[in-house]
């Protein structure tokens, strides 16, 4: 039995190297610069069959390591495993914004959510109290893009065009519904919704920027509708404020404001 089960070991053992080979090629500078490889490429770097290589993402990616783009079907690294790095590890984003999400919550004597898009859905990366520790609950956890504050500012560099890839086949929301609701987020700066995740459940959301000025991720604050439903839009522009001192510690450098894009027809 003890040869049984050291060959079994020796074997899951080598899966996980196996595994630890695509992730570490979709996280080289080829993967990074191109956004993403598919599994052809993926089978040269790592020296194994297509067939292997495909079987292995395909099982990576039912479990948010990896992310397959719809468009071109190449992969890369997932947003679960980044939820995993930051809640170890922390993150550069979570490192920058932990400390401006305490002042936040502490300022609206509410909980603050780091949230970054995943597919359809929105991941919380860090969830914050007002009173200065961590929340685990939501972090980790996905929602539905299109019934929160967040979704609505994380998608709002998107286009129409790829708003329908992503959403043309959901039926909770229509895309031209959806397209101006983040439209009126890019107008005033952040997002809000009431009742439309949970009932009895207010929010407001505004984006956090990169260097490049790419929305990387949001700044939540949600709370009951008793507490907090008549100063959403105080609270939109403080969260907003906040989003700000975050994309400057990125490096973002703001600019004058764009114009809204063209609508959908």
């Amino acid at each position: 039995m003890t040869g049984v089960t050291d060959t079994s070991s020796a074997s899951r053992g080598h899966g996980l190297r196996r595994d630890i080979d695509l992730l570490e090629a979709l996280a080289s500078d080829e993967a990074q610069t191109a956004g993403g490889l598919g599994v052809v490429r993926l089978a040269q770097l790592v020296g194994r069959e297509k067939s292997q290589v495909s079987r292995a993402l395909k099982a990576l990616a039912a479990e948010g390591i990896v992310e397959r783009d719809p468009d071109t079907l190449e992969y890369r690294l997932g947003w679960r495993l980044y939820s995993l790095v930051a809640r170890t590890t922390e993150s550069r984003l979570v490192r920058m914004a932990e400390p401006v999400m305490r002042a936040l919550s502490a300022d609206l004597e509410e909980t603050s959510h780091l949230c970054v898009l995943s597919d359809r859905e929105v991941l919380t990366l860090l969830s914050v109290s007002g009173h200065s520790f961590r929340v685990h609950g939501w972090e980790g956890r996905g929602v539905p893009a299109w019934q929160t504050s967040a979704g609505r500012v994380l998608l709002s560099d998107a286009t129409p065009d790829e708003l329908y890839v992503r959403f043309g086949t959901t039926s909770e929301m229509p895309v031209p519904e959806l397209w101006g609701l983040i439209q009126d987020a890019r107008r005033l700066g952040y997002a809000r919704v009431s009742e439309e995740f949970e009932a009895g459940l207010v929010g407001v959301s505004a984006p956090v920027r990169d260097f490049r000025g790419r929305v990387v991720a949001a700044l939540n604050i949600s709370a009951p509708k008793a507490r907090f439903g008549d100063r959403l839009d105080e609270a939109g522009r403080t969260t907003a404020r906040a989003a700000t001192r975050v994309s400057a510690l990125l490096g973002w450098q703001p600019r004058r404001p764009q114009p809204a894009r063209a609508g959908l027809v």
